[in-house]
């Protein structure tokens, strides 16, 4: 049995790449089963980013939503999901500003030792976000809420806001996030 390997696309785009550093008239050939095993590297992606959110209003003006200027009306983002299906709902509403962030990676590792003992059960890969360093806050603002009805303009809607939250400068994340793969393998 071949021991499995999330890097594979990476140790076939690397020769690919080497290759076509060379002058033009160099040829490319395919790489068997054996030589592949033999090119190691590492695998995953490196983001950063600067993400604005509504910041001066969402595209929807009526009744409820409107520019930010409005006075009365909300201007942002908004999501809601039920907790339970017969439940109320849960919201995120007036979600607007920029945050920026660098170095936040995302990577392919397997698991076969370690969490006392239960990765030698789980023996998977697993998806690892690791966190950035800092991310900058600007004008980062939304409300909690708790709703009857999911949209705002549905008729008979009702909403209690539970607290505002305003953010602002940088924060400094340190480690990585695991998710794990949930069925059979």
């Amino acid at each position: 049995m071949k021991a499995r390997n999330p890097n594979r696309w990476l140790m076939i785009l690397l020769p690919l790449l080497a290759a076509a550093a060379k002058p033009a008239a160099a040829e490319l050939s395919r790489l068997g089963d054996g030589d592949l095993a033999r090119v190691s590297g590492q695998g995953g992606i490196y983001l950063s980013g600067d993400v604005s959110i509504n910041e001066v209003g969402g595209p929807i003006q009526n009744s409820y939503f409107g520019a930010c200027g409005e006075a009365g009306k909300k201007c942002g983002a908004r999501l809601a999901y039920r907790l339970r299906e017969d439940g109320g709902w849960f919201v995120l509403d007036d979600i607007r500003g920029s945050f920026s962030f660098e170095g936040l990676t995302l990577r392919v590792r397997h698991i076969d030792s370690g969490f006392g003992g239960d990765g030698e059960l789980f023996n998977r890969d697993v998806i690892e976000l690791g966190l950035p360093n800092v991310v900058r806050y600007h004008d980062v603002q939304f409300k909690l809420a708790a709703s009857n009805m999911a949209r705002p303009t549905d008729p008979g809607f009702q909403q209690t806001d539970l607290f505002s939250i305003e953010m602002q400068g940088d924060v400094t994340l340190e480690g990585n996030l695991l998710v794990f793969p949930t069925g059979n393998p």
